[in-house]
């Protein structure tokens, strides 16, 4: 900020200044994860910088490596150059903070040195002869009678932790605490092994160790420069097994020797002695290269660190100065190692840490499955929709299937233009849009229909069909693009996902349904052909019907109350909903399993192994051999090893069971994200309801309308969570509050306004022809009203049935994924037919108290 803002800077240039900087940072690090995946070799990876969020969403088909990818999104490529401690000069001084640490953590004032040479942890010092300096006789001398000078190696000793004495454990575990996890670097003798490692850890006992060494009153036991990293590569032959490493603080302001933007290149090498091990060579700057020749001429015979993202990938000695800026780092990478590390560097340093705050897998038994089944499920839901309007409306059936082919084409045609990832979400946008493309061409069959029994010609009547239908459809399509762009602008990850098939759905059907259609049947008319819309069956369809709703309001306000209060006992019954990952923060597993396996004894095993505090679920995931573990488990943990170590964990677990698994999905949300996520839904529906409300209050000049618009949203979406709380637990699926939950009923919402727009559009048409401005309060506007809905009920029964083969399909063939998802759509659709005939209308009638109702 040096040169940008000084102590007379107001407090909201300051403000201004750190939110521009916060968004060049974000945007900066999307461009900088966007180089790195492109050089990762993914095919259509999917990279969205999620707006006013700080958070960037990335989506990588077909990768199996997860570590991989993790270290690919964290590292910061903060490369930095260390001068170092040798092991002699700190050997002494992690004895006496091993001693310092047992007087603090059990209170004594002295400790008994023990033999822990049976229990304590050692590895191989080296594989190869080192000449060792004993002349530190104190030093050797103590770390004998810590028994740590016998000769053992990692993989009985740092691997096991010992399978002797429990008793004899516990005592050294208490006496000797920071020695217990951290293994000192000596040899046989008890004497340091020259150079900067300074001790060994299992991996999963690095945060402890950082901990102790951090603490206050340990440090004034260590040098005041000191500094401590890990290795990033374990210790060959002890995957588990990692080795810490002393810097030494060498300038004032605390910081590395070398460190910044020093780099100009780096690429792959091989060693031409050592069987040609890669290696990675650098290019420094001009200013960078001054240094290192200082550094190094500084350091001959000594070791120097080169630390990346915190870890130290290689020490090598320092044999001379070194001038022209070059360098390397070496370590025993693989080759995909090395291209990785290549891969950050070159794509530049990340302007602020990036943590992985949502991650989830998908492996690729479950994708394969999730993939069939969706086009299966889809298939056979096209397939129902097509015979049902060839069979219902005849030859213009026909058409409407031709157009809805085509309709299906143009959506999957922009969204693969586009690049989008079609996710579960994505699909509910897809079925929304089938609904919406149908309900365009039922709207017009029926209008053409009408005027047909009003004994008009064919031709007239397909005009005025489609003309007296327009209104109608572009209401009912523009609330729901509304919906979609409150959604996409306000949404996050699958909900953007929603939106977008929605809003690109509803475009292309607007222009299949009014364009399509009308140039197909103009073309067939044209030719002198004949064109039906119905059958003999089909052709007096609700033309007779009239039921008195206005009248029966008040047994629907109970019927729809009974239900949510019924919901209401069970919510508190069961303590709330069953939240998803998503919503509540944790991490979730799908297990399948060779043999059936029972969820209770699942359970057992993993409170066996990380305990019965960590808010552990079980339960059963379609078939009996398959379940969903969801713990909160080491969620607040952001170490780099934690999903590791969460991992091993559940594999402990599980191996008790003795029964062969495969973990087919992974999912881990952080706390922060829950919360955020958990929020956004609530607003954006919140806004989404507000926003119908202004649109129908203008569009149809009554508050009235809006009112009974939103209140049968608030319905729809109240009643649909009731029957989760009644049925959960009941049903053989998993009913959970989550993203594709809140995507459901985005989804219910928007059919519901489509139903409740096209009562209202014709009332209003009605007043139109009467030359009316308003209901007249009294016995016509029940009339009126009863009209309207008892006209609209072919359409909205027909529109209704068909969206519900859809869903129906999907429920039954769109695999275990889906089918929670798909019960909240199926009964969100009645609902949502039923609230925009039996609550919203009616609702215009009880709050429009100009003059009494005359029933």
């Amino acid at each position: 900020m040096k040169g940008k803002i000084d102590f007379n800077t107001p407090d909201e240039a300051v403000i201004k200044l750190i939110k521009d900087r916060v968004d060049e940072s974000i945007a900066t690090s999307e461009k900088t994860l966007r180089a790195r995946i492109d050089k990762f070799g993914v095919t259509q990876p999917n990279i969205q910088k999620l707006e006013a969020s700080g958070r960037i969403l990335i989506e990588l088909p077909g990768v199996s490596d997860q570590d991989r990818v993790r270290k690919l999104l964290q590292g910061t490529a903060n490369l930095e150059f260390w001068e170092t401690y040798d092991n002699e000069e700190i050997i002494s001084k992690l004895v006496q903070a091993d001693k310092r640490l047992a007087e603090i953590l059990t209170g004594l004032k002295d400790t008994t040195a023990i033999d822990t040479a049976k229990v304590a942890a050692k590895v191989d010092t080296t594989k190869s002869t080192v000449k060792v300096d004993t002349s530190k006789k104190d030093t050797a001398s103590a770390l004998s009678k810590l028994g740590l000078n016998k000769k053992d190696t990692a993989k009985n000793t740092l691997a096991k932790k010992a399978s002797e004495d429990t008793s004899a454990m516990a005592k050294a575990k208490r006496e000797h605490p920071l020695f217990f996890l951290l293994q000192p670097f000596i040899d046989q003798k008890g004497a340091a092994v020259p150079g900067p490692v300074v001790g060994r850890s299992l991996v999963k006992d690095t945060a402890k160790v950082m901990s102790y060494l951090e603490n206050e009153k340990i440090k004034r036991v260590l040098p005041d420069n000191v500094r401590f990293a890990w290795t990033f590569k374990p210790v060959k032959g002890a995957e588990s097994v990692t080795q810490l490493v002393a810097l030494k603080v060498t300038r004032r302001d605390k910081k590395p020797a070398l460190f910044g933007d020093i780099m100009t290149d780096a690429r792959k090498d091989y060693d031409q002695k050592g069987g040609g091990r890669p290696h990675i060579s650098m290019t420094m700057t001009d200013e960078a290269s001054q240094t290192w020749a200082a550094l190094t001429g500084d350091n001959i015979g000594k070791s120097i660190a080169i630390v990346l993202d915190d870890y130290v990938y290689s020490y090598p000695t320092v044999q001379g100065k070194i001038s022209g800026g070059s360098s390397q780092i070496t370590g025993d990478f693989t080759t995909r190692e090395a291209d990785d590390l290549v891969n950050i560097l070159k794509a530049g340093k990340m302007p602020a840490p990036a943590h992985i705050v949502e991650e989830t897998v998908v492996g690729p038994t479950l994708g394969a499955e999730s993939i069939n089944a969706g086009f299966k499920s889809f298939a056979i839901a096209l397939i129902l929709v097509f015979i049902f309007m060839a069979v219902y409306y005849g030859k213009g059936g026909m058409v409407a299937d031709i157009v809805l082919l085509i309709n299906t084409f143009f959506i999957i045609g922009v969204l693969a233009s586009l690049g989008a990832v079609l996710t579960l979400p994505g699909i509910a946008g897809i079925v929304l849009v089938v609904a919406i493309s149908v309900d365009a061409n039922v709207l017009i069959f029926e209008r053409i229909r009408e005027e047909l029994r009003a004994g008009k010609g064919l031709q007239l009547a397909i005009a005025d069909g489609y003309k007296h239908a327009m209104s109608s459809i572009l209401d009912s399509n523009v609330t729901t693009l509304l919906l979609g762009i409150i959604l996409y602008a306000y949404g996050s990850g699958p909900v953007q996902g929603f939106a977008t098939t929605l809003i690109i759905g509803i475009l292309c059907s607007l222009f299949s349904a009014i364009f399509i259609s009308r140039l197909v049947f103009e073309t067939l008319l044209g030719r002198k052909m004949d064109i039906s819309f119905s059958i003999p069956v089909t052709a007096n369809a609700f033309k007779h019907v009239n039921i008195d709703f206005v009248k029966k309001r008040k047994f629907y306000y109970i019927f729809s109350s009974l239900i949510i209060i019924t919901g209401a006992i069970f919510f508190f019954k069961h303590g709330g909903f069953t939240m998803g990952v998503d919503f509540k923060g944790g991490r979730s597993y799908v297990v399948r399993f060779e043999n059936p396996v029972v969820t209770e004894a699942v359970g057992n095993a993993i409170r066996k192994t990380i305990g019965t505090k960590t808010g552990e679920q079980v339960k059963t995931f379609g078939g009996n051999n398959t379940v969903r573990i969801t713990t909160a488990y080491m969620i607040d943990d952001t170490s780099s090893n934690a999903e590791e170590t969460v991992k091993q964990k559940l594999k402990e677990s599980l191996n008790l069971l003795g029964n062969k698994y495969d973990i087919i999905q992974s999912q881990k949300v952080g706390e922060t994200i829950s919360r955020d996520l958990r929020n956004n839904a609530v607003w954006t529906i919140l806004f989404s309801c507000a926003l119908m409300f202004i649109y129908i209050l203008v569009r149809f000049k009554g508050w009235q309308y809006g009112l009974g618009a939103t209140v049968a949203l608030f319905h729809d979406v109240l009643v649909v969570l009731s029957c989760y709380a009644i049925f959960d637990g009941v049903l053989p699926f998993t009913l959970e509050i989550n993203q594709d939950f809140i995507a459901a009923i985005l989804t219910v919402m928007g059919y519901s306004m489509t139903d409740t727009v096209v009562v209202f559009d014709r009332i209003r048409e009605y007043l139109a022809d009467k030359g009316k401005a308003a209901l007249i309060p009294g016995e016509e506007k029940n009339r009126i009203i009863n009209y309207a809905l008892n006209t609209t009920l072919s359409r909205t029964m027909i529109t209704s049935l068909i969206t519900f083969f859809v869903l129906v399909a999907i429920f039954f063939f769109g695999g275990e994924v889906i089918r929670s998802f798909a019960f909240a759509l199926l009964i969100g659709i009645v609902i949502g037919t039923y609230s925009s005939i039996c609550i919203a209308t009616p609702i215009v009638i009880d709050f429009d108290r100009r003059k009494k109702t005359i029933e």
